[in-house]
């Protein structure tokens, strides 16, 4: 762990190469990523089923890579009531907000008497990839698929490591709809849905956080179907004020790196006895957890404590970009107007990041690695495509054409230019 103070000479300094620091990106993994998507491309199912053996240890066929309609059931049945209770919970939430989310279609006549707008339409296809291996992620299935039912996406198509299906997931998918289910994971599952192999159909788009390996795939195809982003591992700042019980931040800081031995949690506090007394809680909280391999390490290798006043908080936020960042001060509101650039933002004691991680009803598939600087939060509208609408009639076209020749011609585009002028010289 780190410890900076603003008002120390060559803060700046190491902050910024703090925050450049790699935090897990291996640099083999591109070169044989793209080898298994280019066999995949090539071979199919056939690849698809080969890596899995290689990489799973599991072998499969065209009717076992599918997961059945009565396995869903079975797992949907054997999910403990108050999980499926929750799921359902958190479910309507998810929903409730993305449906306000989702844009209306306009139109309006100019002053020239032309007709513009804007007609949003859903894609076809989405792929969703969940994770496996560390834990079961039945939230992940709800932040991805139930924004995608809202957009009114035809087809969502599930993918998942082969072995055992928690009934959780199997739950969680049931809950948001989601009855195409396939046992095949890492970069291999990237490319089945992205070109198709087999029974799996190519879908239009790909969402869902993934390892290094799934990340690196992503970027491959990105361009043959869209993505949601490039997932790095997990991010968390805390701003905090002396009022607040120690146990209370260090356990939300906590929150986020038993993620990934690679996630980030910094503190940023305007007292210094307030951070020693939440390091120590830290420590001591480390002592009880069931993931403290991980979260510790995260904390030790990419933890961070910033002593600074609070008045210069949000400007050390944005410089951080978060993915999550948390105001538990007096007036968090008038902290969090002055950010920029935050995946999402809790505000208030009472708001701790992993309310939003499951119940809030935002999505936690949000940008990391500083992405907060250019993009946003998965959503609906990532589902959704905007097709512009133009009408003219006689007299709104002569309004244009005049200037739309004139920029044809200077550009060297004849072609253009007569597809105006041939109208204006009709008769």
């Amino acid at each position: 762990m780190r410890r900076f103070n603003a008002s120390q000479p060559g803060f700046d300094a190491a902050f910024a190469a703090f925050l450049v620091e790699p935090r897990g990106r291996p640099a083999d993994v591109d070169e044989s990523v793209a080898a298994v998507i280019e066999a995949v491309r090539a071979r199919g199912l056939e690849a698809v089923l080969a890596f899995t053996r290689q990489f799973d240890g599991v072998d499969l066929d065209a009717q076992s890579l599918r997961v059945s309609a009565d396995e869903i059931a079975e797992g949907v049945a054997a999910c403990p009531d108050d999980v499926r209770a929750a799921l359902a919970f958190a479910a309507a939430r998810i929903r409730a907000f993305h449906e306000r989310l989702m844009p209306a279609d306009g139109t309006f006549t100019d002053a020239a008497g032309v007709e513009l707008g804007w007609r949003w339409t859903p894609i076809d296809a989405a792929g969703v990839y969940v994770p496996g291996g560390r834990a079961a992620y039945p939230s992940t299935v709800l932040m991805n698929a139930v924004p995608a039912r809202v957009a009114g996406v035809g087809r969502i198509a599930m993918v998942t490591p082969p072995g055992r299906l928690e009934p959780a997931v199997l739950a969680a998918a049931a809950q948001a709809g989601v009855t195409e289910i396939w046992r095949v994971g890492g970069a291999q599952a990237i490319a089945a849905l992205a070109f198709g192999a087999g029974p799996i159909a190519a879908v239009d788009k790909i969402v869902g956080p993934g390892n290094a390996f799934v990340t690196a795939a992503k970027r491959r195809v990105y361009g043959t179907v869209g993505i949601d982003s490039l997932a790095g591992p997990s991010e968390i700042v805390v701003v905090a004020d002396a009022v607040n019980d120690p146990a209370w931040i260090a356990a939300d800081l906590l929150s986020q790196a038993e993620h990934d031995p690679d996630a980030q949690s910094i503190l940023i506090t305007d007292d210094a006895g307030f951070a020693d007394a939440v390091a120590g809680a830290i420590t001591a909280q480390l002592t009880t957890l069931a993931t403290a391999a991980d979260a510790g390490a995260a904390w030790r290798d990419h933890g961070a404590i910033i002593v600074a006043p609070l008045d210069l908080a949000p400007a050390l936020v944005d410089r951080i970009a978060p993915e999550h960042v948390e105001f538990a001060v007096e007036d968090p509101s008038a902290l969090a107007a002055r950010v920029r650039h935050a995946g999402a933002m809790f505000l208030g004691r009472y708001a701790p990041e992993a309310i939003g991680d499951y119940v809030a009803g935002t999505n936690h598939v949000l940008p990391t690695s500083r992405a907060a600087r250019f993009s946003s939060g998965l959503s609906t509208i990532d589902f959704l495509k905007r097709a512009s609408i133009v009408r003219c009639d006689a007299a709104a076209f002569a309004a244009l054409a005049g200037a739309t020749e004139i920029l044809a011609t200077a550009e060297g585009l004849p072609a253009h230019a007569r597809s105006v002028a041939i109208r204006r010289n009709r008769g």
